[in-house]
């Protein structure tokens, strides 16, 4: 007879069973709203899913060549562990892929694969930082604030504005470089497919090598800068940068984060890389061998087989673009119709990812004192669901919004776009 345990108590924030990080760590807030959606979606109300940054196959399929691959390796039997920092192949046609698309060459010990790459996120983090140093990034953001709270690091967290695309500038971040060891940097940006300009860039990467030639002098740990450039392949019409093709000076201090899930729609194929000098790189190995956040052997000798087919990636990523492109165009011209035609909205341009900003500037009309009230009326009357910037990092409300559009259609979106309009002249329109 079963013991019946149903009765254990449920998690709680006085939970004294679990440790004072855990109980202060703060669960997605994504997840909580994909939640809300699913149960909408259950019910049989029909919603333009646009809060998870994930992908649809039957909107975004993998690629067949890809897909086959893994195939392939499971039935040759490739489910055995694989090496620590990742099977030699697939390391090596990472090592390809950076020269021949980036123009950067690293030796192979300065590249260790991992099971997505938050892995690599967290490896960066632990590999870098010590309880109670300093971790400078930008808000909005994703996830950086977890991450230094599961580290116990001091977050100084630097607001940045519309009007440079959401990413900081070095005056906003040169008074905490002095005393940072780590800056968190991401381009295209998550949550706003922005992308950061290149003489900005430029400038943060020249001042982190003349700080590090000072701490040098001082016998000082550096600066390091985590680039996760994860969406780096899907941008439109800007040219993607990196710190160390910008600042050559900046290699010994700069860890890239990157993998398959966005490029190729590959989310739960969970295969990612970091690549840095391999003084960096060697230790996020030994963190992540310990946590055993590899990605599975049959998927990393598919993605390194995929990844040397250069004609089939560099036609997908063609499509791949054009497929997001025009998910984002038909998003971006519905609001600018609506801003054009008087209403309270306004959208940044796409630029990269798979990310639209949209700001719906109606905080304090009809009962809407908060992002998240807005957010519920979108959902509740247009079926029209969005993330606000609070699941960013980003205090204020002001009624900046993230839209995702791997899991939709033009066609789900160009219908919803009219119950928004309707919507928001329904909240103009109250008193």
């Amino acid at each position: 007879m079963a013991i019946d345990l149903t009765s254990l108590p449920r998690p709680s924030r006085d939970d004294t069973t679990v440790s004072t990080m855990a109980r202060g760590l703060v669960g997605s807030e994504i997840l909580r709203i994909a939640a809300e959606i699913r149960e909408l979606v259950a019910k049989g109300n029909k919603v333009c899913n646009l809060t998870v940054g994930d992908f649809s196959p039957k909107e975004f399929p993998i690629p067949d060549g890809l897909r086959d691959q893994i195939g392939a390796a499971l039935q040759a039997g490739e489910t055995n562990y694989p090496p620590s920092d990742g099977v030699l192949d697939l390391r090596q046609a990472v090592q390809r892929f950076y020269e021949r698309s980036l123009g950067l060459k690293y030796p192979l010990e300065g590249i260790t694969i991992a099971g997505g790459a938050r892995p690599v996120i967290y490896a960066i983090f632990r590999a870098v930082l010590d309880p109670g140093d300093v971790v400078i990034y930008p808000v909005p953001s994703w996830n950086n604030n977890h991450y230094a709270h599961m580290l116990g690091a001091k977050s100084v967290v630097v607001t940045t504005d519309a009007a440079a695309g959401f990413m900081p500038t070095l005056a906003q971040l040169e008074p905490h470089l002095s005393t940072a060891r780590l800056l968190c940097l991401c381009s295209p940006l998550n949550p706003t497919g922005t992308m950061i300009d290149p003489e900005a860039l430029r400038a943060i990467c020249q001042r982190i090598v003349e700080e590090n030639r000072a701490r040098e002098g001082r016998g000082q740990k550096p600066l390091i800068l985590m680039y996760d450039h994860i969406y780096w392949v899907l941008s439109f019409g800007k040219k993607h940068v990196t710190p160390v093709a910008l600042v050559p000076e900046m290699a010994p201090y700069t860890v890239f984060v990157d993998g398959i899930s966005k490029a190729f729609a590959a989310t739960g194929v969970r295969v990612g890389w970091g690549v840095g000098a391999p003084t960096l790189i060697s230790r996020m190995r030994d963190v992540l061998g310990h946590v055993g956040a590899w990605a599975p052997k049959a998927e990393q000798l598919a993605t390194a087989r995929y990844l040397d087919d250069t004609q089939a990636t560099e036609s997908f990523l063609t499509t791949m673009r054009q497929r997001v492109d025009v998910r984002l165009e038909a998003l971006y011209k519905g609001f600018q119709r609506m801003k054009d035609a008087g209403l309270p909205v306004e959208a940044i341009a796409p630029q990269g990812a798979i990310y639209l900003t949209v700001r719906f500037n109606v905080v304090g009309r009809d009962g809407l004192a908060t992002n998240d009230a807005i957010r519920r009326r979108l959902l509740e009357k247009a079926r029209f669901a969005v993330v606000p910037f609070q699941a960013f990092g980003l205090a204020e409300d002001t009624g900046w919004f993230r839209l995702s559009v791997g899991a939709t259609s033009v066609a789900e979106i160009e219908d919803a776009l009219p119950r928004v309009e309707a919507t928001v002249r329904e909240i103009l329109a109250a008193r």
